[in-house]
């Protein structure tokens, strides 16, 4: 069980590090065609979820802490 964890543990580090990468991607090269709309899709959900209200700014609290 610990070894599941430890695997998930990597996998949702990975993720996030390749989420943060397309993310400077997309701000650095404004249109990169291996990137996709990134930030486009990171912004939308931040203002779905709270409309740009309280909800948006601790998801984007949240997303800034998590990328140590």
């Amino acid at each position: 069980m610990d070894k599941l964890g430890a695997i998930i543990a990597q996998l949702t580090s990975l993720t996030l590090s390749l989420i943060v990468l397309g993310v400077a991607v997309g701000v650095v090269f404004n249109d990169a065609p291996f990137v996709g709309d990134v930030l486009d899709n990171a912004l939308g959900l931040v203002t779905t979820l709270g409309d740009a209200g309280l909800v948006g700014l601790l998801v984007a609290g949240y997303l800034m802490a998590s990328m140590d």
